[in-house]
């Protein structure tokens, strides 16, 4: 799921000293559909190879409503979709059509061009039905941004899962505490789905470079100061850190890996280390040659496409470090 990343989030100063940057993401409602975006942020554009992180929701639909993003592209990057509540159908132009549900993963890797879709099914519009969940973009390496592009989905039972006490913690993308999933990753990298009872704690990986944590629900308590739902916390490299989930428990994402060598460039969907490889892509999709092109329709959902508006047309790529 893609929108003009336009909206920005907020950076605060903070007072805790075992945080490097937090982050309170600015709310976008797309018609009775709010979303949250983490990253990119002003002051902390990645988290390890994360270059954009979204809260969907939670919402709730009426008879007949749902989300409907149409076919668009995406270059230089992979994608990962990871739901608590609803589901959505995902299509792409690599023929791929995949219901993804709650617990389960959508991995699809960009690499040189990719098209998709999601869109609520005809089924599940029928009723009244929620959607929560959030969706990523993982940086590609520099060797990697051209590799033909890929699709894999994992089912929840496929994802290990560890649980300490009142923590329970499924690894769905990367290594940690000695796990492995079983989704390829191209670059050092861990994402957990975290699940804390009330006064539980939940130590963080100390063994990667970056690290930080985005809560959904619930409160936790870091070094004794206490943050709320929708806020991303990015942690300095090598310090131990243990959260405490507050008295109504908590949910949250935990994210990080290594550090990208070299400099990313974002425009629209395409992520990319040259600005001449988005341009390429930007006019391309202007052009419209599905035949021809580089870019290619879903099949079964090739009757409309996501423009590039007059609006887009004059925005700039944003230049980013990676840390």
């Amino acid at each position: 799921m893609s929108w003009n990343p336009t909206q920005n989030p907020e950076c605060p100063a903070t007072g805790t000293d075992a945080l490097e940057t937090l982050i309170i993401p600015r709310a976008r409602d797309l018609g009775g559909f709010e979303v949250r975006r983490a990253l990119p942020a002003p002051d902390r554009q990645m988290v390890g190879p994360f270059i954009f992180f979204d809260q969907m929701g939670p919402a709730e639909f009426i008879t007949e409503g749902g989300i409907d993003v149409r076919p668009h592209p995406h270059i230089g990057l992979g994608t990962v979709t990871y739901l608590y509540q609803g589901e959505f159908e995902h299509r792409d132009s690599l023929g791929t059509r995949q219901m993804i549900y709650p617990g389960e993963v959508n991995w699809m890797v960009a690499g040189r061009g990719v098209t998709h879709s999601e869109r609520t099914s005809a089924a599940t519009r029928a009723t009244r039905h929620k959607l929560f969940g959030i969706q990523t973009w993982i940086a590609l390496p520099e060797d990697q941004e051209d590799k033909a592009p890929e699709f894999h989905h994992h089912k929840e039972a496929a994802l290990p899962v560890l649980r300490d006490g009142g923590a329970e913690a499924r690894l769905v993308l990367g290594t940690a505490y000695g796990e492995q999933s079983p989704v390829t990753m191209p670059s050092e990298t861990f994402y957990l789905d975290v699940v804390l009872q009330p006064g539980a704690r939940f130590p963080l990986p100390d063994d990667h470079e970056d690290r930080g944590i985005y809560i959904t629900q619930g409160q936790i308590d870091v070094a004794g100061d206490r943050f709320e739902a929708g806020r991303m916390l990015v942690f300095r490299p090598g310090d131990k850190i243990t959260v405490t989930a507050g008295e109504q428990g908590a949910r949250l994402m935990a994210l990080g890996g290594a550090t990208l060598n070299e400099k990313r460039y974002m425009w629209w969907n395409f992520v990319s280390s040259s600005k001449d490889r988005i341009e390429q892509a930007k006019e391309a999709w202007k052009a419209a040659d599905w035949t021809n092109g580089p870019f290619h329709l879903p099949p079964g959902d090739d009757l409309e496409f996501t423009p590039i508006t007059d609006e887009l047309e004059r925005t700039r790529p944003l230049d980013w470090k990676t840390r």
